[in-house]
């Protein structure tokens, strides 16, 4: 392994938020997992780069001025961690889906700005990344937003916005 790895690991947090599905195939391996896929749609549960681009539009899809900033990097042989601070806008609607990549819910957009932690987990191989997980901090990005606790108002657009979403699925 080598240092290398870090800024790769780090490189994939910034084309999350910008990057091309030609981009993404420089630093994701064509088997790689993303572990956190299980919340996504159908198109992020696959492998390689483009299940991962599928990730990224899922998220740009709901959060404008998107970005991840490196706090600190460690790296103990092919695994690196990464621990940082995700921040944004959530200037469309943020869809989870459950287990059968259905619509669970839907957050219509709050205009709301966020900053939250994270920890990015990668393991490595031949310098791409074939293993992607993450602890995030999703309470305090649901109060940030104002998801949790919901306003009556704001629980009765989520209804709705769920509704339409499966409706169009």
């Amino acid at each position: 392994m080598t240092t290398d790895d870090k800024a790769t690991c780090a490189k994939s947090l910034e084309l999350m938020a910008i990057g091309t599905l030609e981009e993404m195939a420089e630093v994701f391996a064509p088997d790689a997992l993303n572990r956190e896929s299980k919340a996504e749609p159908a198109a992020t549960r696959g492998a390689g780069p483009e299940a991962f681009h599928a990730t990224a539009l899922w998220l740009r899809e709901a959060h404008s001025d998107l970005r991840w900033e490196v706090r600190d990097a460690v790296q103990e042989g092919d695994l690196v961690v990464l621990h940082t601070t995700m921040t944004g806008r959530q200037t469309g609607p943020f869809t989870a889906y459950d287990e059968n990549a259905s619509v669970a819910m839907v957050f219509p957009p709050t205009g709301r700005a966020f900053s939250v932690t994270q920890t990015h987990w990668f393991r490595m191989r031949e310098g791409r990344i074939v293993e992607h997980w993450a602890n995030r901090d999703d309470r305090t990005l649901g109060e940030q937003l104002g998801w949790t606790p919901p306003s009556p108002v704001y629980l009765a657009k989520m209804l709705l916005a769920r509704r339409r979403a499966r409706h169009r699925a």
